[in-house]
């Protein structure tokens, strides 16, 4: 399916340019096949459409200035809720998105799929949706210049159910996936019009500044610290050091606006 130009529908609601990329881009990664170490590939924006959509038709009703960009989903994020770094009750209580939330076609015994029920947090996204609700007070505010989007939407998983990143694959497989999440990070970059994609860690700003190189589009790239506990520096005050990462940036007036 050919990519869908930047017309003037998409200029003026930037949700259904958004979308359609990532419809596209679920068929384009329906076609892929892995192979070892992974076993299992949960795809949220198959099974937890519902909510994903609403999060993009409530938060991207206009164009934005700035998308922060993360690698793929969590566990216990984006992977129950359909939401980037979607923590369930940042989700549900700051975001207000809820919705329904079906289940992966193959699903590993100790990674279910409860949705909004799900009674884990997932560290990342609590503080990543944490410190902006401190910053910005309400989310409309946050969203008015930004939005959130993750350039790989798929979860995937070995055979004990151990978390792998798209890093871990087989370089073959791992080269066509994100081939595919570029040309989709594109899309979307053009979709919303935004002037600075800030990589949440390098992984996500390398891909970023390759992926719209490539492609002649002219983004400022950057990054933040990653907010995962597995990152030793982001459990020793992660706000403070992303506070003044986004003042260095410039971004902060576009938060408290």
């Amino acid at each position: 399916m050919a990519a869908q130009p930047c017309t003037d529908q998409y200029m003026e609601n930037p949700a259904n340019g958004f979308l359609q990329a990532e419809l596209e881009l679920n068929l384009r990664l329906g076609n892929l096949r892995f192979q070892d170490p992974v076993k299992y590939v949960y795809n949220p924006l198959l099974y937890a459409w519902d909510p994903h959509e609403k999060y993009v038709r409530t938060y991207c009703q206009s164009r934005k200035e700035v998308l922060f960009l993360g690698m793929n989903p969590g566990p216990f994020g984006m992977a129950q809720t359909g939401v980037p770094f979607g923590e369930v009750k940042h989700v549900r209580d700051w975001l207000q998105i809820v919705g329904k939330v079906c289940k992966p076609e193959v699903e590993h015994p100790k990674r279910p799929i409860r949705g909004f029920d799900c009674p884990n947090s997932e560290v990342s996204g609590a503080r990543f949706w944490s410190f902006f609700k401190s910053i910005c007070g309400q989310p409309e505010t946050f969203f008015k210049h930004c939005f959130v989007h993750n350039h790989c939407p798929l979860i995937f998983m070995n055979q004990s159910g151990k978390n792998l990143t798209p890093t871990d694959l087989p370089k073959e497989q791992r080269e066509s996936l994100l081939d595919i999440c570029d040309e989709a990070l594109c899309q979307v970059v053009k979709a919303l019009g935004v002037k600075m994609v800030i990589g949440v860690g390098r992984f996500s700003e390398q891909r970023a500044k390759k992926a719209l190189s490539r492609e002649g589009i002219e983004v400022t790239v950057k990054n933040i610290m990653h907010p995962s506990p597995r990152n030793p520096q982001a459990n020793k005050g992660w706000d403070s050091v992303v506070r003044t990462q986004l003042q260095e940036l410039g971004v902060w007036p576009l938060l408290t606006a």
